[in-house]
This record gives structure tokens, C-alpha cells and sequence, in this order.
């Protein structure tokens, strides 16, 4: 799971870099790309809530791990931001657990309406660091507009 390397300094030095494993690096873009802004929303919160509940090893996590493991990530959030953190954890995942990731945050993105130019720019810079083509993401993209389309138009 999730464990911060030892710190050995004086207590003013900066925090460790968490160690992740797949699954909390998979969780890592998650939160990066729910809180690319610096703003956790309420609905982006019930957006990554949802994309990790249902999901294995999540779904087997009790409440205390998972309070740990986002308590753990935000903090490594506020240390590198949310662009150094997707690239942390983009190094731990394999080629089909990146797309997956891809998927996950473009999906939570979409949770507070449409894509803003600053969200676009994100999730090309994401798949570049997911090393992941255009021709992976757009149809990625193409079913989220899809799914996140306005039912009374």
C-alpha cells in the first residue's frame, strides 16, 4: 500500500516521497486529476470516490485504509502538486492500468460539467506522461462526452 520513505533530517526539512505501489499510484491520478486547480469539489470528491469504490483492491479496503491512503496522497499532493504527482505515479503503472487512469480522470474531470480548456491541456499533458497516443485517448474522450451529454437538448 502506501508508505513514506524515512526521514532521517531535522523536522523543517521537506516531507518523503511516498513509495507507491500500482494501486496507490492508479488512486494518485485520481486525486491529481480531481484536483488539478488546487480545488477539491464536492462532486470531483464523489467522482474519485466512486471510481475507486467499485474497483479492485479498493472495493476490499476498509474505511480506515482508505482514509489513510488519500490522507497520504493529498499530502504528497500539497508537496509536489498535482502534475509531479502523475508523473510519480504514472512510472508505477503498466500500459493497460494507464489507460484505465486515462479513463478515470478524464471521467472526473467531466464530473463538474464540460471539459474547460485548462482540463483539455491536463489530459493531453497526462497522456503524454501515460505515454499514451491520440489514438488511445480519443476514443477514451469521444465515450466520456457521450456519457457527461446533456439528456434534455
Amino acid at each position: 500500500m502506501v508508505s513514506p520513505t524515512a526521514d532521517s533530517g531535522p523536522s523543517s526539512a521537506p516531507a518523503a516521497a511516498v513509495v507507491m505501489d500500482p494501486a496507490t499510484a492508479f488512486a494518485a491520478v485520481a486525486l491529481a486529476a480531481v484536483s488539478w486547480d488546487g480545488v477539491l469539489t464536492m462532486a470531483g470528491s464523489r467522482a474519485l470516490r466512486h471510481s475507486l469504490d467499485y474497483r479492485q483492491p479498493f472495493r476490499g479496503y476498509g474505511q480506515e485504509t482508505m482514509v489513510k491512503l488519500m490522507d497520504t496522497l493529498l499530502a504528497e499532493l500539497r508537496r509536489v502538486g498535482p502534475q509531479h504527482l502523475m508523473v510519480e505515479a504514472a512510472e508505477q503503472l503498466s500500459p493497460s492500468q494507464r489507460t484505465t487512469a486515462f479513463a478515470v480522470a478524464a471521467e472526473i474531470m467531466r464530473s463538474d460539467g464540460p471539459l474547460q480548456a485548462d482540463e483539455q491541456n491536463i489530459l493531453t499533458n497526462l497522456a503524454t506522461t501515460l505515454s499514451l497516443s491520440e489514438a488511445e485517448t480519443a476514443p477514451l474522450l469521444a465515450a466520456m462526452d457521450l456519457l457527461h451529454a446533456d439528456v434534455l437538448v
